[in-house]
C-alpha cells in the first residue's frame, strides 16, 4: 500500500487522492499560522521594546502555533476534535460558532480546500516521489505568506528563508533545476526587485514595496532557476495590476492604499511551477 502512495510517478490516482486529503488537513494548519505568527512576530517586538526601556514585558504568557488551543474570537469558546474538521465542520456548523452563534470566516474553509486541490493537483503533476513532496512545501509555505501578507502586508522571515533555503537544497542534485541555476536565480531575485525598489525610492521618494519581496522572489529564484525570474515578474505583475484596478474601480480602494505584491508573486510562482517551462519554450524560445 505505501508503494501506491510513496514514489508514485506523475498521474498516479491514489497518492493524488490521498495528498488532497493530507491538504485539506495542513489548510486547517496553515489557518492557524496564518493567523497567530503576525500576533507572534507582533508580541515579539513588544516584549523588545519593553525590555529596551527597562518597562515590565507586556506579554509573558505561552502564545505559538500550539498554545493556546484555537477558540471562538467573539465568546472564547474552545474549538473541540469535531468542530475542527476541514471543511466538514464549517458546513455542518452552517459558518457559525457552535456556543455563541458568531459567523466564522467563510475564509477557514476557503484556504482549507484550495490547500486541498492543490496538493491533489501538484501530485498529479509531480507524483509523490522527492519532487513532489517538495512541490508541497514549496505550495504550503506560498498559501501562508499569501494570506499573511494580504493581512498584514508583511512577508515573515519565518517563511520566506526556509523557502529559499529548501529550494537550494531540493536543487542541490537538480530537482528542478541545476544547483548553479538556483543560486544565480535566489541572487537575481532579490537583487531585481531591490533596483526596483531603490529606483522608484530615488524618483518618488516613496518606498512601492517591502524586502519581504525581495526574499520572495530570491526564494522562487532558488526553486526555479534564474530563467524563470521574468515570467514569474511578468505574471504577478500583470495580476497584480488587474487586480489593482479591479479594487480601485470596484471597491473602491484608494489609490494611496498599499495592495501587497507578496500574493501576485506566490501566484507566479505556483503557475511558473506547472506551465513555466513550456512557457519559455513555446514563448521565449529558450530550452529549460
Amino acid at each position: 500500500m505505501l508503494d501506491l502512495v510513496f514514489f508514485a510517478p506523475p498521474g498516479s490516482l491514489v497518492p493524488t487522492i490521498f495528498a488532497a486529503v493530507f491538504g485539506l488537513l495542513i489548510g486547517s494548519f496553515l489557518n492557524v499560522v496564518i493567523h497567530r505568527l503576525p500576533k507572534m512576530m507582533q508580541r515579539e517586538s513588544d516584549n523588545y521594546v519593553a525590555a529596551e526601556s527597562g518597562q515590565p514585558l507586556p506579554h509573558t504568557d505561552r502564545y505559538n502555533i500550539v498554545v493556546p488551543r484555537s477558540a471562538c474570537p467573539h465568546c472564547g469558546h474552545q474549538i473541540t476534535a469535531t468542530e475542527n474538521i476541514p471543511v466538514i465542520s464549517y458546513l455542518a456548523l452552517r459558518g457559525k460558532c457552535v456556543a455563541c452563534k458568531a459567523p466564522i470566516s467563510v475564509r477557514y474553509p476557503l484556504v482549507e480546500l484550495l490547500t486541498g486541490v492543490l496538493s491533489g493537483l501538484l501530485v498529479w503533476r509531480f507524483g509523490s516521489g522527492i519532487a513532489g513532496l517538495a512541490t508541497l512545501l514549496f505550495a504550503y509555505l506560498l498559501i501562508a505568506m499569501t494570506f499573511i501578507d494580504a493581512d498584514t502586508q508583511l512577508l515573515p522571515d519565518d517563511l520566506t528563508y526556509p523557502l529559499l533555503w529548501a529550494g537550494l537544497l531540493v536543487n542541490l542534485y537538480g530537482a528542478f533545476v541545476p544547483l548553479q541555476d538556483a543560486v544565480i536565480g535566489a541572487a537575481a531575485g532579490y537583487l531585481a526587485l531591490w533596483g526596483v525598489y531603490w529606483l522608484f525610492k530615488l524618483v518618488t521618494g516613496k518606498e512601492g514595496m517591502g524586502y519581504g519581496d525581495f526574499k520572495l522572489l530570491a526564494a522562487l529564484g532558488a526553486w526555479l532557476g534564474w530563467k524563470m525570474l521574468p515570467i514569474i515578474i511578468l505574471f504577478s505583475s500583470l495580476v497584480g495590476a488587474v487586480v489593482g484596478i479591479a479594487l480601485i474601480v470596484f471597491a473602491r480602494h484608494g489609490r494611496q492604499n498599499p495592495i501587497p505584491f507578496g500574493p501576485y508573486l506566490a501566484a507566479a510562482g505556483v503557475l511558473v511551477l506547472f506551465y513555466g517551462k513550456a512557457i519559455a519554450e513555446a514563448y521565449l524560445g529558450f530550452p529549460i
